[in-house]
């Protein structure tokens, strides 16, 4: 029986101040067998000088001359990748050992599977950025599609890219990404899951999460016409996840 292959996909820009350590810890989770692929969105600092320092063949390193934004820089990375389950990784994190097995596990019976998180320094649980409680994905949740939507549209939902994967054979569904999406890639691949009922939550953290003033992903509360305009993109997404 062929070993199960991983694909860690990861998107890079001008991250090369906490870079070194995320991959350091990916690295000590792989087998040999497993990739690393990087797409870098024309970053104008020593991003790809760092990448280039490590030597270890599990890493694929593809540079970009032009920004595209990180939505379709995970697009890409997604469509490069060649393993039988990938998973998404951002670039100034750090992973818990472990992960790869977890998530693998979660996966035998699922095609997207989504973690918890810790913030990294702490290991206090992600708070949520509207009101600033603890915010944590529930096993028992799984299977609750149309809720789990629900919580979506609602701001409840923890859902990060960086604490999820998806199996090969669902990644047709997953990609290519909705042209009109211009943020929230992992939201749109948990709607994906929950449309088809085929998600599962992991309760452990596998993550601790770096938080600073370059995070793609936003930590503070928006504006209203921004959180609107959020919404009405993530129930289009919905209705194209149904239909995929």
């Amino acid at each position: 029986m062929n070993a199960i292959r991983v694909s860690v996909c990861m998107a890079t820009y001008n991250g090369e101040r906490y870079l070194a350590p995320q991959l350091e810890s990916i690295l000590a989770e792989l087998e040999p067998q497993d990739e690393v692929v990087v797409v870098d969105d024309a970053s104008t600092d020593g991003t790809v000088a760092v990448l280039a320092g490590f030597d270890d063949p599990r890493i694929r390193v593809h540079a970009r001359g032009d920004n595209r934004g990180y939505v379709r820089t995970f697009e890409e990375a997604l469509s490069r990748a060649t393993g039988d389950v990938v998973m998404l990784s951002d670039q100034d994190d750090v992973w818990i050992p472990g992960r790869r097995a977890l998530f693998l596990a979660a996966l035998e019976d699922s095609a997207v599977a989504a973690s918890n998180l810790v913030l990294l320094g702490s290991d206090d649980p992600l708070p949520n950025p509207i009101t600033r409680r603890p915010w944590r994905l529930r096993a028992a949740w799984s299977r609750q599609g149309v809720r789990n939507a629900l919580r979506i549209l609602a701001g409840m939902a923890p859902y990060y890219g960086c604490a999820m994967a998806v199996r090969r054979d669902a990644l047709d569904r997953v990609l290519p990404f909705p042209p009109y999406l211009d943020e929230s890639h992992d939201l749109w691949i948990a709607l994906v899951g929950n449309a088809h009922r085929t998600m599962t939550h992991i309760e452990a953290p596998t993550i601790r999460r770096r938080i600073h003033d370059a995070n793609a992903s936003p930590s503070r509360p928006r504006g209203i016409g921004a959180m609107l305009r959020a919404r009405v993109m993530l129930l289009r997404a919905w209705g194209s996840a149904l239909r995929r």
